[in-house]
């Protein structure tokens, strides 16, 4: 189970790791925690008329066609999305957004839905929420809150019967070597990198996940799914952006693997790992 705060974030975190599993007959599903109702239209070619006015319906038709192209299940949580906020000092977040929720609410929420579905491996973010969205952060204190009820048996005695999780891992795609190792090769073929001006602002050994990283998934085969997810979400992801800059067989080639940290187990296993479900008999 991959736990997420929007939308289009399934797509490009995990995703082609979440369509490896599926395709070896492992059930996956992907817990969506809001509608993405408050996101920007990120694609020129999707801000037109009609879109911006039925994003809800919109960004639901675009989280179907994605959770097919990864071959996973999908369920939305049902919160509402709380918007990016923006300006110094920042604006007081709109009332019943998903991180003015109580944590009470939505724990018992994704209790049920874990105690539903019975995973024994989950994914979701770190305390950072992989970054400073309020959604990313509330979707982590979730993820830990459900964790840690699931199996109790005392704790939302009307959400199902406990079910125990056995992993739990947050999901890392921000590498800082990852970047580097694609922008080497734009200089070898005499291409100016798109991420030179990046890599020189983020200094070697500050604010890199790398070291951080447990478990590396070799899923390279599935890159091709991963893209497919993340057109799918036509509003988020502009085909000619960042996330399409490096060629695929470059991807394929230098850096074949998705990144997940261990944080929390109910089973042994021995570090570093290549699969999610390592210990787990």
């Amino acid at each position: 189970m991959a736990v997420h705060a929007h939308p289009d974030d399934e797509a490009s975190k995990g995703a082609a790791t979440l369509a490896k599993y599926a395709d070896q007959g492992v059930d996956v599903m992907v817990v969506t925690l809001t509608g993405g109702e408050r996101g920007d239209i990120l694609n020129p070619a999707m801000d037109r008329p009609g879109v911006t006015e039925n994003i809800t319906e919109v960004r639901r038709e675009e989280m179907a066609a994605a959770a097919a192209a990864l071959g996973v299940q999908h369920h939305w949580l049902g919160f509402v999305d709380s918007g990016l906020p923006e300006g110094d000092p920042l604006p007081p977040l709109p009332e019943g957004c998903f991180a003015l929720v109580p944590l009470e609410e939505a724990n018992e929420r994704l209790v049920k839905v874990i105690r539903d579905f019975k995973p024994h491996v989950i994914i979701t973010y770190d305390e950072n929420g992989g970054y400073p969205h309020p959604d990313h952060i509330k979707c982590h204190e979730v993820s830990m809150a459900a964790w840690d009820a699931a199996g109790d048996p005392e704790a939302f005695p009307d959400a199902g019967e406990p079910w125990t999780p056995l992993k739990l891992y947050y999901t890392h795609g921000f590498i800082r070597d990852r970047i580097h190792a694609f922008s080497e090769e734009f200089e070898k073929v005499g291409e100016e990198s798109p991420f030179k001006e990046w890599l020189s602002k983020w200094k070697r050994n500050q604010g890199d996940m790398m070291a951080r990283v447990t478990t590396q998934v070799e899923c390279a085969e599935y890159f091709p799914q991963r893209d497919d997810a993340l057109r799918a979400h036509a509003t988020q992801i502009d085909p000619n952006g960042f996330f399409f800059a490096v060629p695929l067989e470059w991807q394929q080639r230098l850096w074949p693997t998705e990144e997940f940290e261990l944080a929390q187990t109910r089973v042994k296993t021995d570090l570093p790992e290549n699969d999610l479900f390592t210990g787990i008999e």
